[in-house]
């Protein structure tokens, strides 16, 4: 394990992929022989893509978006969870007074969501009775949400600037840039997945997951399971010890969010299980057929690394 390995994620300042982060940032993967450094790819399917292209080795991003690069799910496999369930918000501005589970505010609005981010609030209305073109319902990119090299940014946080200044509607994405606009008094949730909102089934059209190609699995199997013991690990010392998410934070963050993650980790801990179930990989695959990303029904062994599984409770 000599070499150095590269982790890949889509969203930098944000909770939803801090356990790889914190991972890289705590030493966890060093513990483990693993020398991996952190690069910040937007959007997600830039990721896969440089994983497709032996660019990097990991991915922390959401697991559907594999199939952007790897259709049908040939040469790449799940290693492990970051954790469980879909875990975007549906955000709205707080001048329209938005209720909680209201989907009908979003009729004759504009909603900011990144790319591929955008297809599970897309489905989760089509799968609610909503018809985006009836309904005048766009969904689109944020003003300003593009990343520049060398610079770390995160998409939610941009949404919540543009929905302070009014030039979206609503946004849907990650929990920093919810707390953000919350705070500021621009925005309220409509739509918290995790927490049991949205239509049935909804939870497991996606979650934060890593990542790996077939090859680096099947010649590097060392170091397949080294990385998903470094995210193990760092769920449970981030269950044990959430200030060291602040700790990792410091590094990565400004000072404003740095001051908040502990505050998003904390609510997310109930889903740190690094495990990857069939139930998921069902509901994951029903979802990719039903957006027309995905054809046919891959077994779970297709989609999920089985041979690291055991390293998913150890």
């Amino acid at each position: 394990m000599s070499r150095k390995y590269k982790l890949a994620i889509p969203d930098l300042i944000s909770n939803s992929y801090f356990p790889a982060a914190a991972a890289v940032e705590l030493g966890f993967f060093k513990k483990e022989g693993l020398d991996v450094d952190l690069e910040l790819i937007f959007p997600v399917d830039k990721c896969y893509a440089a994983l497709r292209d032996g660019e990097v080795d990991f991915v922390g991003g959401s697991a559907h978006s594999a199939l952007a690069a790897f259709p049908g799910w040939k040469g790449v496999k799940l290693l492990c969870a970051q954790a469980q369930g879909m875990y975007w918000f549906l955000v709205m501005r707080a001048d329209l007074d938005p209720k909680r589970g209201d989907l009908d505010i979003l009729k004759g609005k504009k909603i900011g969501a990144a790319p591929w981010v955008n297809m599970g609030l897309q489905r989760l209305l089509i799968n609610a009775g909503y018809d985006l073109e009836r309904d005048n319902i766009v969904l689109g990119p944020v003003p300003g949400a593009v990343i520049q090299p060398g610079v770390i940014v995160n998409f939610g946080l941009f949404a919540a600037k543009a929905l302070e200044a009014g030039q979206i509607d609503g946004f849907w994405a990650n929990g920093m840039g919810t707390e953000v606009a919350v705070t500021r008094g621009a925005g309220k949730v409509v739509l918290d997945i995790r927490r049991g909102d949205g239509p049935k089934g909804c939870f497991n059209y996606t979650m934060a997951s890593v990542a790996a190609n077939e090859k680096l699995i099947n010649q590097e199997p060392e170091v397949a399971a080294a990385a998903v013991r470094a995210i193990v690990a760092t769920q449970k010392a981030l269950k044990a010890d959430v200030s060291l998410a602040t700790e990792a934070a410091r590094r990565l963050f400004p000072e404003t969010e740095t001051s908040l993650i502990a505050r998003l980790i904390e609510r997310d801990l109930p889903y740190y299980d690094a495990s990857i179930s069939p139930e998921f990989v069902k509901g994951m695959n029903q979802f990719c057929r039903e957006v027309g990303i995905l054809e046919g029904e891959p077994a779970y062994e297709d989609v999920v690394a089985t041979s690291v599984s055991k390293y998913w409770t150890a």
